[in-house]
């Protein structure tokens, strides 16, 4: 029985009335009443302290004012990391070019290479009998030598000399998923790799479009001498902007899979040259 009273006073507590009456201090004119019970009371701060949580996680969350929390990174400083992560790369490979090249230049200058030893050989003079009537040249012989003459030896194909000035390098080292085909419009080759993975420029240039489309993605162009334009579509991301002037085997994005035209992470190379698409293939060793 003393239990039962216990829970029937407990509960009498929770559900007792309490009158808030607010009143004027000089008049005692009541301005405002509210009716209340303990039970009210704990139910409406519970909600409210709920409610205030939420509303706080999501105001950090999904604004700026997380960066002034500690441990958080702000977008603008990951965009910098990877940034120099990339060019920290380039400058990677460059300076193991720089040192493979001294390498093979120290012998050179020290003076460990010894020059090559040519053997003399001794030759017997003989005298020699040249019958002057028969260098006599035919009429049939004249008018073959001058066939010849008038012809070029050394005829240049197409797009030959072109070949001859511009040096490029493989942008990418990856598997081609879909070669370059005139027959089928694909202008390019498809590379397949990771994600993040850098992008380079084929060779010194300039960039003359670095842009978003909805099909392609992040597309990044670069004018060569000699008429030649490089172009480098679904990228994740773009490292350089319109007007950079870049160098060969620089990083200028990475490998994604933006835009509506990819189903997974590659690179879209395209090489063009005096206004037509030409095979990169014939130019840039992949492997």
């Amino acid at each position: 029985m003393s239990k039962n009273k216990k829970k029937r006073k407990l509960k009498q507590k929770l559900t007792d009335k309490y009158r808030l009456v607010i009143l004027n201090e000089d008049t005692f004119q009541e301005r405002f009443s509210l009716k209340l019970s303990r039970l009210n009371v704990f139910v409406f701060s519970g909600v409210f302290s709920i409610l205030l949580i939420i509303l706080t996680t999501l105001l950090i969350a999904f604004t700026g004012i997380r960066e002034y929390i500690p441990g958080y990174s702000s977008t603008a400083l990951k965009k910098k990391a990877t940034r120099l992560t990339y060019e920290a790369d380039s400058l990677k490979n460059r300076l193991a070019i720089i040192e493979s090249y001294t390498k093979a230049l120290k012998p050179v200058l020290t003076g460990d290479i010894e020059p090559e030893k040519i053997d003399s050989i001794t030759t017997e003079m003989q005298t020699i009998v040249i019958d002057e009537t028969k260098l006599q040249a035919t009429k049939q012989d004249s008018l073959f030598r001058e066939k010849i003459d008038n012809k070029d030896l050394f005829p240049l194909y197409e797009g030959g000399e072109n070949r001859i000035k511009n040096v490029f390098f493989s942008p990418l080292t990856g598997t081609i998923s879909q070669p370059f085909d005139l027959n089928e419009k694909h202008y390019a080759i498809d590379i397949v790799a990771q994600t993040d993975t850098p992008v380079k420029a084929v060779a010194d240039g300039t960039v003359i479009l670095a842009e978003w489309t909805a099909e392609t993605g992040y597309v990044i162009t670069i004018q060569h001498s000699n008429e030649f334009i490089s172009v480098y579509k679904h990228n994740g991301t773009l490292l350089k902007q319109q007007g950079d002037v870049v160098k060969s085997g620089e990083a200028i994005a990475s490998v994604g899979s933006t835009g509506e035209l990819t189903t997974g992470p590659h690179l879209h190379f395209e090489l063009w040259n005096n206004g037509f698409p030409v095979n990169p293939t014939n130019y840039i060793d992949f492997q």
